[in-house]
């Protein structure tokens, strides 16, 4: 069965800075018709950095709509069409961790709200890290912290870790290096 639920009309409601909220009419699989509204979103990379000690480097950062502190993985979204996601993910690591790194695996992608958003995050473990520049957004407050990687991992499976890309990032990249100690 076709599950594919084709757009008839497009409204854009708002254009924002970051956001792009639409109103479809769409057809659905059974032949009628029904309404969907979605953002349009740049999409965005974020890194797991690792460092030579097995640390990992996470941000505490407050998030509006929510209304608090998270932790997370160092993060940002594309800022330009035609922009490759290992360049998002390397800008953003040096903006907001103050580091780069040697070695990139690319672990994946995530679609965070696949109701309502096409964003999609894509996923990548950095490592053989060095100090680099820090310089982060003006409108951006973020507090860089180390912790020991299976700690990281072991907050995220027991839901102390609450971001859902820094989860999902933290979880492949405990697959990744779990099955490098296999070896």
């Amino acid at each position: 069965m076709d599950l594919t639920e084709r757009s008839l009309r497009s409204e854009q409601v708002y254009d924002g800075v970051l956001l792009d909220v639409r109103r479809d009419e769409v057809r659905l699989p059974n032949g009628e018709t029904s309404g969907r509204e979605w953002i349009k979103h740049p999409g965005a990379s974020a890194v797991v950095p690792i460092d030579d000690e097995g640390r990992v480097i996470l941000l505490r950062q407050y998030r509006f709509g929510p209304g608090r502190e998270f932790w997370e993985v160092p993060a940002g979204k594309f800022d330009s069409d035609g922009e490759e996601a290992l360049d998002v993910a390397k800008r953003e690591l040096a903006e907001e961790a103050g580091v780069e790194a040697a070695a990139w695996t690319r672990l994946g992608q995530t679609f965070p709200a696949i109701g309502y958003s096409d964003e999609t995050i894509h996923l990548f473990l950095a490592e053989g890290l060095s100090r680099t520049e820090e310089h982060v957004d003006d409108d951006e407050f973020v507090e860089p912290f180390r912790m020991p990687f299976a700690e990281a991992a072991a907050m995220a499976r027991r839901g102390e870790i609450e971001d859902a890309k820094s989860c999902v990032a933290l979880l492949l990249a405990a697959a990744v290096v779990d099955a490098r100690d296999l070896d």
